[in-house]
């Protein structure tokens, strides 16, 4: 009786956390443009911004990207599909390497011709 109860103790101290945790739901998102930013003209050491949309469902969100690499692969990135959390502020990826990186939110407008087909 002793070990039952034990058992039972030690599983719910180790599902308890997982239960609790609040889980981030990823969603498919498309990147159907990018365009460069324009940075004034100077030449700083700053990465090459982009303004970077991508569709979720049906709502368009303009984002703010900077590779940290310095690299443009991005410009080619257009029709690609990428999971993505979408916060208040934020939309977070994972790169290629499993790392989160989070981008500001520019704006939000609803997709055109968006149809749920069932």
């Amino acid at each position: 009786m002793t070990r039952a109860l034990i058992a039972v103790v030690f599983v719910c101290c180790f599902t308890l956390p997982a239960v609790c945790q609040s889980t981030r739901k990823y969603q498919v998102g498309t990147i159907t443009a990018v365009e460069r930013t324009r940075d004034g003209g100077n030449a700083s050491s700053e990465p090459t911004s982009y303004d970077v949309s991508v569709q979720v469902n049906g709502t368009v969100y303009v984002v703010r990207y900077k590779d940290p690499l310095g690299s443009n692969i991005i410009e080619y990135a257009a029709g690609r599909d990428l999971l993505v959390f979408v916060g208040d502020k934020t939309i977070t990826y994972n790169d290629i390497l499993g790392r989160s990186w989070a981008v500001p939110i520019l704006s939000r407008k609803p997709a055109p011709n968006f149809h749920i087909t069932k």
